[in-house]
Formats: C-alpha cells, sequence, structure tokens
C-alpha cells in the first residue's frame, strides 16, 4: 500500500496538472475575449473540446485496469498535456495576425489538452484508488486535490505577477517554463512508485471495455453518483470561462490582474479544501453528505454577490468576493472527491479505474457543457441587456439555482451511499465519512 510520502508525490502530478490547465482556462481565455475582442463563445468551444476528449477517460481506467503500467500512462499523458499548453499559448498569439491558421492550431492544441488529462489524470487516480489503504483513502485525495488547487493557485498568481506588461513573447516564455517544468517534475514525482506497491492482480481474461462499462454502470451506487456529478460539475464550471472577461469588461482589471483573480479564487479553493480535510478527516466533524450541501448553498451564495458587485462597478470589492466563491467551492470539491475515492473501491473488484472513468468523464462533459453555456449565455445576453454586468449577473444567477439543486440532490445520493457502505465491507467506516 501506497505510503504517506508516496501520496504526497503523487499528488505533485496533481499539482502538476492544476498548473497547467490553469494557463488554457484562464489566462488564455481572457486574451481571447478582451485583447483580441473576440467572442466568449470561441473561447468556450475549444475548452469543451479538450473537455469532450475526456469522454475517453473510461477507456484510460479500462487499459490501466487490465494492461498494468499505469507510470508509462501518467508520464506520457503529462507531455501530451504539456504539448497541448504550449501550442495553445501560440495559437493566441498567433491569432493576432493570421486568425484562421491561430484557430487551428488552437483547435489541435486542446484536442492534445484533453487526449493528455484523460490519458495522466484517469491513471493516476486509478492508481491512487487501488493501491492505498481504504483507511487512507478520503486522506488520500484530500491531500492529492489540495496539492492540484495549490497548483493552480499559485501558477496563477505567478503568471499575473509576470504577465504585466503583456506581450506575446513574454506570454510564450511563460507558458513554456510551466509545461516542461511540469514534465520533469512528474516523471521524478511518480517514477518507482507503482513498482514498490502491491495491487490487486489483473484479471486473465479482461472482459471486453463494453461489457466492463455496462457493468459498472448496473451499479445503482455508481449509476447514480455519475449523475450527481454531472450536474453538480456543470454548475462547478459555469463561472471558469466569463469570470474573468467579468472582471476584465466591467472591473477594468489588467490580463495580469484578472489571472491574479483566479489564483486568488483558487487559493480560496484550497482554504475550503482545508478546512474539510482538517474537520471531516482530522477531528471527526460532520458527514460527507453535509460538507458538500454546505459547500454547494456556499457557493450560491458567493455567486449572488458578485452578482450584486458587478451593479456597483470598479470600485466593488471583487477579488474577496470571488476569494468566498472559491472557499465554498472547495468544501464542496473535496467532500464530492472523498465520496468518489471511496466509492471507487466498492462493488465489482478490478474495476476502480473503470469507475473512475466513467466519472471523469461525467465531469469532464459537465464542464466542457457548462463553460460552453456559461460562456455562450454571456454572448447572447450582452446582445440583449443594457450592460456587461447584467448579462454576466444573470449566468452567476443561473449558475446559482444549479449549485441549489446539486445540494438537493446531494442530500439522497450522498447519504445513501454512505448508509450501504458498511454493511459491504464489514469494517468500521474510513474517517471523514
Amino acid at each position: 500500500m501506497l505510503g504517506w510520502i508516496s501520496i504526497i508525490r503523487m499528488g505533485l502530478v496533481q499539482l502538476c496538472l492544476g498548473a497547467i490547465v490553469v494557463l488554457t482556462t484562464s489566462t488564455l481565455n481572457r486574451l481571447m475575449v478582451v485583447e483580441l475582442a473576440l467572442p466568449a463563445v470561441l473561447p468556450g468551444l475549444l475548452v469543451a473540446l479538450h473537455y469532450g476528449i475526456q469522454i475517453t477517460r473510461p477507456q484510460w481506467g479500462y487499459r490501466s485496469d487490465t494492461g498494468g503500467k499505469r507510470t508509462r500512462w501518467i508520464i506520457g499523458g503529462m507531455a501530451v498535456l504539456a504539448a497541448g499548453g504550449l501550442s495553445a499559448a501560440y495559437g493566441v498569439v498567433l491569432m493576432e495576425t493570421a486568425f484562421i491558421a491561430g484557430l487551428l492550431v488552437s483547435i489541435l492544441a486542446y484536442a492534445l489538452i484533453g487526449v493528455g488529462v484523460g490519458a495522466s489524470g484517469t491513471s493516476l487516480l486509478a492508481l491512487l484508488a487501488t493501491a492505498t489503504d481504504p483507511r487512507r483513502r478520503a486522506a488520500a485525495a484530500t491531500i492529492t486535490w489540495l496539492m492540484m488547487i495549490a497548483g493552480i493557485a499559485v501558477t496563477a498568481a505567478t503568471v499575473g505577477s509576470f504577465l504585466d506588461p503583456y506581450s506575446p513573447a513574454l506570454l510564450l516564455r511563460i507558458v513554456a517554463i510551466v509545461t516542461i517544468g511540469a514534465v520533469l517534475l512528474t516523471s521524478l514525482a511518480v517514477w518507482g512508485i507503482e513498482a514498490r506497491v502491491t495491487v490487486p492482480p489483473v484479471e486473465k481474461a479482461p472482459l471486453p471495455f463494453m461489457d466492463g462499462m455496462r457493468e459498472v454502470w448496473a451499479e445503482r451506487k455508481a449509476r447514480n453518483f455519475t449523475v450527481f456529478v454531472f450536474l453538480s460539475m456543470t454548475a462547478y464550471f459555469m463561472q471558469e470561462l466569463i469570470l474573468e472577461p467579468y472582471a476584465g469588461l466591467v472591473f477594468a482589471f489588467t490580463p495580469g490582474q484578472s489571472t491574479s483573480l483566479s489564483g486568488a479564487q483558487n487559493g480560496g479553493v484550497f482554504l475550503g479544501m482545508v478546512l474539510v480535510g482538517v474537520c471531516a478527516t482530522g477531528l471527526h466533524l460532520g458527514s460527507l453528505r453535509a460538507w458538500v450541501i454546505a459547500g454547494c448553498i456556499g457557493s450560491a451564495g458567493a455567486l449572488a454577490l458578485i452578482t450584486g458587485l458587478g451593479q456597483i462597478g470598479p470600485a466593488a470589492p471583487l477579488v474577496p468576493a470571488v476569494v468566498l466563491l472559491g472557499f465554498f467551492n472547495g468544501m464542496f470539491a473535496v467532500a464530492a472527491i472523498g465520496s468518489m475515492m471511496q466509492l471507487a473501491g466498492e462493488g465489482r473488484e478490478a474495476r476502480e479505474g473503470t469507475r473512475m472513468g466513467l466519472w471523469g468523464a461525467a465531469q469532464a462533459i459537465a464542464a466542457g457543457f457548462g463553460g460552453l453555456v456559461g460562456a455562450a449565455s454571456a454572448d447572447l445576453l450582452r446582445q440583449i441587456l443594457p450592460n456587461d454586468a447584467a448579462a454576466f449577473g444573470s449566468v452567476f444567477l443561473f449558475e446559482a439555482a444549479l449549485f441549489l439543486v446539486s445540494a438537493l440532490m446531494a442530500w439522497r445520493v450522498v447519504d445513501k451511499a454512505r448508509k450501504t457502505r458498511a454493511p459491504q465491507t464489514g469494517g468500521a467506516l474510513v474517517p471523514g465519512e
């Protein structure tokens, strides 16, 4: 089983994933919408492409379940992701002088990002789920996802501080440093871990992929949790592509300031995750269901606050409100991830990767769908409503409503998972449940 040092090393891979992805979903998105004056739906479609390609996550999980050697998928996927991230930055730069060529480069780049995240992220979580002591899974999920959020927050804040005054050459240098560094750190972090742990034996005659998927989908808990993941993650990602343009258009933020805003938001996510990790896993305060619901309701309230600040304008304190949104997002996310890690090991053995892939695919589809709907809605409402603040605010309020619906669904789905877990395992509940 994985020790704490190995779990932290695997968390470094999550940190690298977050560091690259945040550049494509925040900085590059803002540059397209504000500096290049392109409709928000364009970066929305590109980001939806990379999330849509992650529908292959179940296939990656299935491959790691039946073929082993997850390390090669983790490192190889990170290399593909890095190539996609650097190409995406070049595509934005190219759009300034040759829009069609830049768009074609961007399409290829975001496709590579989707493949890289799917291969590396799913294989990493599958290895973590199979090689971690069940009593440590909730804590392991908290640690690795905290490190991912730390990577997002630190990268966004650091890049934001170096990006002003903005220039295309500076953007490419910064992205190159981040992507190459991520590949090197991932290789060092994960090397040798898989060879030193004992994982369940691989089936000698594995089921075909679709048969394995049907087997997992037949599990009621896995199916219900998939629906919950899709709904809640649609709410979670609706503001991802419009928050920085909102800051630029309504609050007059510079590119560096808006990139730092993303860092502040993810700093709040980090704090929310720490709170749940300490209270639920360390102090045994509250159930996963309670933390998920509190996070959803708090996120809805923070979105309503951000909407109200838009009516005040540049003088309003946007950054604290965004940090508050991140804080409640973090509470919701880490509790949901803890439930996911526990459920991955239930049901038929040797299907952890397939279950993680299924939920990862649901999250990816929701992220792409939510981001695209949010961006397209903002574009449409900007043509109808009297000002940008009202247009973006309407999208934020709809997202808040989705969070409230997710809280209601969590009351049923996450609670049922907790009630049925003990009789199946015959043991005590894991700390944090």
